[in-house]
């Protein structure tokens, strides 16, 4: 009998290998035979508050479906984003709502695929659901965005997505990662150092961007962006804050200021099947290389050693591109 490897936590929230069987989809369930998962810096976040298999991030061929599927069919490739609420992807066979899959660009090899959902859910949603943009190809033309770390997972999609729909693009990172930026559809790299040869914040004009997507710790931004942001923009962020926030600066502006969190929508059931029909999109874009993807580390094999090994260079802080197993 075929068993389940999955990699789950010990008690001390170290990675361990254990054999069960294989799941049984619920009615709006697929059964994926996963080929590649992603490690997100979130994994590591919540290994702390979560009971369940972690990895969100997945990709892989539909085995079987559940009585009330009616969007995909075995032998379907697939990837998604999952959930907080379900068994994630690090194991070899997994259930995932229907709803939240979408199928895989034909144009992206597995482990490409497997880099983009969590990345570019959030960066839609933030980007055409929060800031209120459409999401069409060069609607935005004359219109400028600010990315505040252009060179992580979503700064790196959303550049992509906002060059594409015809902003002008700034995105802040170090000098060294200026050439990643350029890749991925950035105008204008701003070196984030207050005192710099580069251009950096202090010297770009005031009132000058619609939207600024603080995709770090707000505090050291926000006097920035209160100058920088047009009247009635957007600021928007993702991180936690590390303590209370007076936001009134932004008042005078009123500038709208606007949380974004791709698993908000699954933590309370709420239209959850738009982000399949985002990565629908996602892959449309993917397949005519409007985008393209951030896979930069790939890992053979579904082992501890690799998940440690990956943990040890996220945990660093300083990943480029997207760590994915393939199995």
């Amino acid at each position: 009998m075929i068993s389940n490897t999955q990699i789950t936590l010990d008690s001390h929230q170290n990675w361990q290998t254990v054999t069960t069987q294989i799941p049984t989809p619920g009615d709006h369930e697929l059964l994926i035979k996963v080929q590649a998962a992603e490690v997100n810096p979130i994994d590591l976040k919540r290994r702390a508050v979560t009971t369940h298999i972690l990895g969100y991030d997945g990709y892989g061929e539909v085995l079987a479906i559940g009585k009330a599927v009616t969007q995909f069919k075995v032998g379907d490739i697939v990837y998604y984003a999952g959930s907080t609420q379900l068994d994630g992807s690090f194991q070899a066979y997994q259930c995932m709502t229907e709803a939240l899959c979408a199928l895989a660009p034909d144009q992206l090899s597995a482990s490409e695929a497997a880099g983009l959902p969590l990345v570019s859910l959030t960066a839609y949603e933030l980007l055409f659901e929060k800031f209120h943009f459409e999401a069409a190809e060069q609607a935005h033309l004359g219109k400028n965005l600010l990315i505040i770390n252009g060179a992580g997972g979503v700064g790196s999609i959303m550049s992509q997505l906002a060059k594409w729909a015809g902003f002008t693009v700034y995105a802040t990172s170090s000098p060294q990662n200026f050439n990643w930026l350029k890749a991925n559809g950035v105008d204008y790299p701003v070196d984030y150092h207050q005192t710099s040869d580069q251009l950096n914040l202090d010297q770009l004009p005031a009132d000058h961007f619609d939207a600024i997507a603080v995709l770090y710790d707000v505090a050291p931004y926000l006097s920035a962006a209160t100058r920088l942001i047009k009247p009635l923009g957007h600021v928007g962020s993702l991180v936690n804050m590390q303590a209370p926030l007076d936001l009134t600066p932004l008042k005078a502006k009123s500038v709208s200021f606007d949380w974004e969190y791709m698993f908000t929508k699954t933590d309370f059931d709420y239209e959850i099947a738009s982000q399949g029909a985002i990565l629908k999109k996602i892959a449309r874009l993917a397949d005519t290389n409007q985008i393209h993807p951030i896979t930069t580390q790939v890992y053979q094999g579904l082992s501890v050693e690799n998940l440690d090994t990956i943990t040890t260079e996220l945990t660093k802080g300083h990943a480029i591109g997207k760590y994915v197993l393939t199995y």
